[in-house]
């Protein structure tokens, strides 16, 4: 089972066909860790801007039970940019995942959507599209999840 650490380390197809063969799994509940994967960057440059977005950034999602969830950023843990998620067919390969969509609730991030799978039982891997391009990766785990 890789851990979000293990995943900062691999390439874009990789990534891509562990996401093809993952399932949906259930909807998170609650606040989830995040980590940035920025493609391109090399090895030790991909876990570098990883801690940097982390730490000044974006920190993760924290999901709600009605179908909504709002993005954890800053250090203060500021909690903004709401998405509607639910269950849907990937832009990828048209197979069930987890949609996060911010076309009806953000005037600013509205092209973009989120698609997350379960990869461990603690841990989703997530792919970010912009306008219907596939733009980067992220990952989501349970806090205290020791999977990190």
């Amino acid at each position: 089972m890789p851990t979000d650490t293990e995943l900062l380390k691999t390439d874009d197809t990789w990534l891509e066909e562990l996401f093809r063969k993952s399932p949906a799994g259930e909807i998170p509940k609650g606040p989830m860790e995040g980590m940035a994967i920025i493609p391109g960057a090399g090895a030790a440059g991909v876990r570098l801007l990883a801690g940097l977005v982390h730490l000044f950034w974006w920190r993760g999602k924290v999901f709600s039970p009605d179908g909504y969830l709002s993005n954890r950023l800053t250090p203060l843990d500021i909690l903004s940019i709401v998405a509607m998620v639910g269950p849907g067919p990937s832009r990828l390969d048209d197979q069930e995942c987890i949609v996060i969509d911010y076309s009806n609730t953000s005037l600013l991030f509205g092209a973009v959507r989120d698609e997350i799978r379960q990869v461990d039982p603690h841990l989703y891997l997530g792919l970010i599209w912009l306008s219907g391009r596939k733009i980067g990766w992220f990952t989501l785990r349970e806090p205290n999840s020791g999977n990190g």
